[in-house]
């Protein structure tokens, strides 16, 4: 198999980890990806191999799967990324592999990469590493040395749920352990690693998924936690997990690290997420007490609870009111409010915001789906 036909499968065969990485494809094995510092950056996102002596339940790539086989030599990937970072086609690397021999050779080879890569071909941009589940400590300190980024994926939230979709792979000792060496490699304030959920592969629930991610940002300076609902495989007999599940718990992500929610406040039911319902109208909807709210008084903790108001907008809010008495609805919508959402749950100066709404007491709540809209609203 030559070059270019080998990265059309491993590229295709990458797609399905996340880590890092948008679904926005750009060609054959390229995405985009954001940098710590915010700049959208294009990635070579590629498996090193796709031969793999594991059988997770979930992965296209397990052994027992009928598909065609390839792999890179760390000179032939190296040589490829840069024929591609040289015209401008990608900025970054992005590089997993299955494990076609035991976890440390899979795990040598991508090293080697990075290695001919930076050393070699003086490449000093952005790489992200996956770490092979099971590779020794000596590897995964050179993955920090060499990369910007690197990740383990978790895939379920413990140890019985991963034996049953990936009965190879030791939680403790694959998963967990990397991760607490990584963290005790990396400086408190880089956030050097990220991980991912494979959300209802193995009958998880969403509170446990939630749960083991705020741990895993405390204990581990976890950068950010990915979550990409299941797709069933040829061959098994697990069924497809909605893409809104997915959203759901992105937006309680987002709740819990940057609106000031605890995961006792969110609403569940039977441990998961209400699909028709956005988790934090969900939770103005459960707790009507707080509402209306004066914009013009409440502060900005106050502010971040209302639906259609985001960090930024309620942001802009405090800013605004220093100058003047918030009377209009059209001066939060300038902001980025989305004030169809966050009008019913407020007042400016003490009246209403729009003419002919429906009373608080009697609302007819709205089931908006989409997280963040961009501007600052969610």
């Amino acid at each position: 198999m030559d070059t270019l036909a080998k990265l059309q499968l491993l590229g295709e065969s990458a797609k399905y980890d996340i880590c890092s990485a948008s679904a926005a494809p750009g060609g054959p094995g390229v995405c985009h990806s954001f940098t710590p510092d915010g700049r959208c950056i294009s990635l070579l996102r590629v498996l090193m191999s796709n031969q793999c002596v594991h059988n997770c339940s979930y992965c296209p790539n397990r052994s027992t799967n009928d598909c065609q086989r390839a792999e890179f030599s760390p000179e032939e990937l190296a040589g490829l990324f840069m024929q591609f970072y040289r015209r401008n086609y990608v900025s970054g690397l992005f590089l997993s592999s299955g494990v076609s021999g035991c976890a440390d050779a899979a795990m040598g080879n991508m090293l080697d990469t990075a290695q001919l890569l930076r050393q070699r071909h003086g490449f000093k941009g952005y790489i992200h590493l996956k770490l092979i589940p099971g590779c020794s400590s000596a590897h995964i300190d050179e993955a920090v040395r060499l990369a910007q980024r690197v990740s383990v994926n978790c895939e379920t939230p413990d140890g019985t749920s991963l034996g049953r979709v990936a009965p190879g792979k030791d939680y403790q000792n694959d998963i967990i352990n990397t991760m607490e060496r990584v963290r005790k490699l990396t400086d408190a304030a880089q956030g050097r690693q990220s991980t991912q959920f494979l959300v209802g592969a193995a009958g998880e629930a969403d509170r446990d998924i939630l749960a083991r991610s705020l741990e895993f940002y405390d204990r581990y300076n976890m950068l950010r936690v990915y979550f990409s609902a299941y797709v069933p495989l040829q061959g098994t007999v697990a069924q497809a997990v909605p893409l809104v599940r997915e959203q759901r718990l992105y937006q309680c992500d987002f709740l819990l690290r940057q609106y000031g929610f605890s995961l006792d406040e969110l609403v569940f039911d039977g441990g998961n997420l209400p699909l028709d319902e956005d988790p934090k109208q969900a939770w103005a909807r459960a707790n009507p007490q707080h509402f209306p709210l004066e914009v013009n008084k409440a502060s900005r903790e106050q502010l971040l609870r209302v639906p259609g108001i985001g960090p930024r907008s309620a942001s802009r809010i405090v800013a605004l009111r220093r100058q003047h008495r918030i009377t209009r609805i059209e001066e939060l919508k300038n902001i980025g409010v989305v004030v169809k959402r966050a009008a019913p749950h407020l007042l400016a100066a003490g009246r209403r915001l729009a003419r002919g709404e429906t009373p608080f007491k009697q609302l007819d709540w709205l089931n908006p789906a989409g997280m963040s809209d961009g501007k600052g609203g969610h």
